[in-house]
């Protein structure tokens, strides 16, 4: 993170406008690298020609927006990380597991296990490297009062022993997966590094896509840099609000502005971004599954990985991967059970 002091650095940046930078939240020559001169202008209540100056300055102090070898760019996607689920059929359908740098969009019906998956991952999320976690902290937007501490508490009893093991030790707690002291204070351990915000409306929720970015900005040396980032749900609020065809290109246009600003928290900081969807049934299907994802093309091109998730049998779910930039389409089984999600 760039000081003050470094801000000054670029042209028609004095002390005053770097108090103002700051406090607008662009506090690196990154994140003022990857802003428009407009987006600078309107926040950080600077001229657009200084703006202009401030961004083209940002971006050769920040070596970004040139072009790049493929070779670079392939060492550079070797510092992605995989964020495992635990199930080997999914992980194997996600190439790994969910990918740092990109939004992972799951969407399906009521009770299909998205929220299951959130839960999962912030919890999955804090595990060390070496047993599919990312070592890191997350973040939780909640728009439709679904976090539960006490899911998380469950999750965590039923992580397998060896990441259980693996997540004591690297914590410091002294015990074992059979210890009840070691696990009660693992959980609290889990729970104190999930930052939880309920969004009251679309406007806050977007408010707080910002407060993200400096939340993960100020972690970003810490023990556990923030390596997660869950909107559950994505569209909730957005659907609530504009309702309509007269409503649908304002709401396309605040959820596009939205999304832009979830995916820079994924670039910015190398995290992994999941946003769930609700769902809408197609009444002129009349082959295969009506039920399609709302949000339109807007959503659909900025998700760098759809998931489907629809209920079968008693606790079964079946995952579908519905698009994917490298990989082939599929489908996993998994459970969600008491303890989380857990393999067929």
């Amino acid at each position: 993170m760039a000081t003050d002091a470094d801000l000054e650095t670029l042209p028609g940046v004095g002390p005053a406008t770097a108090d103002k930078l700051t406090d607008a939240g662009f506090d690196s020559f990154q994140s003022l690298a990857v802003a428009s001169p407009s987006e600078l202008s309107n926040t950080a209540d600077v001229g657009e020609s200084t703006a202009a100056d401030i961004v083209s300055a940002a971006r050769d102090a920040a070596d970004v927006g040139g072009f790049e070898t493929g070779s670079t760019v392939l060492e550079r996607r070797n510092k992605i990380g995989k964020l495992s689920w635990h199930i080997d059929e999914v992980d194997d359908l996600l190439g790994g597991g969910i990918e740092t740098q990109s939004i992972t969009e799951v969407y399906g019906e009521f009770g299909a296990g998205k929220s299951q998956v959130t839960h999962q991952m912030a919890v999955n999320v804090q595990l060390p490297k070496e047993v599919g976690g990312l070592h890191g902290s997350c973040i939780f937007v909640d728009s439709e009062d679904t976090f539960r501490p006490e899911r998380i508490d469950d999750m965590v009893r039923g992580l397998p022993d060896e990441a259980i093991e693996a997540a004591l030790e690297d914590r410091e707690i002294e015990g074992s997966a059979d210890d009840e002291a070691a696990i009660e204070e693992l959980v609290d351990a889990v729970l104190e590094k999930i930052h939880v915000a309920k969004a009251f409306n679309s406007n806050h929720q977007m408010l707080l896509a910002e407060k993200a970015k400096e939340l993960a900005s100020e972690h970003e040396d810490s023990d556990y840099p923030v390596r997660l980032l869950c909107v559950d749900s994505l569209t909730a609020h957005f659907r609530a609000e504009y309702v309509g065809r007269g409503e649908l290109a304002g709401r396309q246009q605040k959820l596009n502005k939205h999304l832009h600003d979830i995916d820079k928290v994924g670039n910015l900081y190398n995290c992994a971004v999941i946003v769930t969807n609700q769902v809408a049934s197609n009444p002129d299907s009349f082959f295969g599954d009506p039920t399609q994802p709302i949000g339109g093309n807007i959503l659909g091109h900025k998700s760098t990985f759809r998931m489907y998730l629809r209920k079968s049998k008693g606790t079964k779910r079946i995952v579908r991967l519905v698009d994917a930039p490298n990989l082939a389409d599929g489908e996993a089984v998994m459970r969600v059970e008491d303890e989380g999600l857990v393999p067929e």
